[in-house]
């Protein structure tokens, strides 16, 4: 693999003409992978609901369009909802319009709810199968043709999905269960997905943070100021997403990754620059993470 300090130039880049699609991109996680990625020479497309300003979700998807543009590379920016079948093969075609092709595609886009099943309103609980679950299926499937022609190519083609690894423990498992369902069904798939695809050359892995991730849930449902405080920033998952689609896909396919896993095997241990408030104190867990 090769590590995430590398910076481009017009033309350069470890994505250098490459072009990815990234869900859930106007903020957070997706946001900062846009931005590594453009910085490395990749087109980039935008996929996000968010046009306007909202009170409590900083940014749109134009204002992170700009930041991804002015890291580098080409970006195309598309409003769409991604529990949307039409609005989605519609931004396909749009991004093979662009830009000729998909080598890369992150799943990214998320919907979280930790209400027990006893209260959630099956409305709610539709919604996340929908945004979790259903759509990264649905853009793999959308993506395929495309992705084919990148492995044909000797493109190194990755399918890279937001999902945490299976964990059993029922204290994980019961602490909102229709959350969990619609995540852990996504791991399923993605293991599922780099078998079927496997043939074809195309890696399909998902990828989760071991620890908190200053991200609007996080502020607005998962702790808020005192989470926000133990989390790290957006830029691990960003750093780690960069090692994993550009490591060989061929044969690094079908795994549940930690972010701290992918970096530690590119020998990067000193994860300081990436916690919200410096010093040692202790980092908070991500859901589905033991202690």
């Amino acid at each position: 693999m090769h590590g995430p300090t590398s910076s481009s130039t017009a033309g350069e880049g470890l994505l250098a003409g490459k072009t990815a699609v990234i869900t859930g991109a106007s903020r957070g996680i997706g946001l900062a992978i846009a931005i590594r990625f453009a910085a490395e020479g990749a087109n980039v497309a935008m996929i996000a609901r968010t046009q306007e300003p909202h009170p409590k979700l900083p940014g749109t998807i134009h204002t992170a369009a700009a930041r991804a543009e002015a890291a580098g590379g080409a970006v195309l920016p598309l409003v769409a909802d991604v529990r949307d079948d039409k609005a989605l093969t519609n931004a396909v075609e749009r991004i093979v319009e662009r830009f000729a092709g998909i080598d890369i595609l992150v799943n990214n886009a998320g919907s979280v709810d930790l209400t027990g099943a006893e209260q959630i309103g099956m409305q709610r609980y539709d919604h996340m199968q929908a945004v979790n679950l259903r759509a990264p299926f649905l853009l793999s499937k959308l993506a395929l043709p495309y992705l084919r022609t990148s492995a044909r190519a000797g493109r190194n083609p990755h399918i890279l999905t937001l999902s945490p690894p299976l964990n059993m423990n029922p204290a994980h498992v019961g602490n909102g269960v229709a959350y969990t369902v619609s995540k852990y069904g996504v791991s399923i798939a993605t293991v599922g997905l780099a078998q079927e695809f496997r043939t074809y050359g195309i890696a399909v892995n998902s990828l989760w943070p071991k620890t908190k991730i200053d991200t609007a849930a996080v502020r607005n449902l998962l702790g808020g100021a005192e989470a926000v405080a133990a989390s790290r920033t957006a830029d691990i998952c960003a750093d780690a997403a960069l090692l994993v689609v550009t490591s060989p896909a061929a044969t690094n396919t079908g795994r549940l990754l930690l972010d701290e896993e992918v970096l530690a095997a590119d020998g990067i241990t000193d994860l300081d620059r990436y916690r919200v408030v410096p010093g040692d104190g202790a980092l908070a867990n991500d859901l589905f993470i033991d202690a």
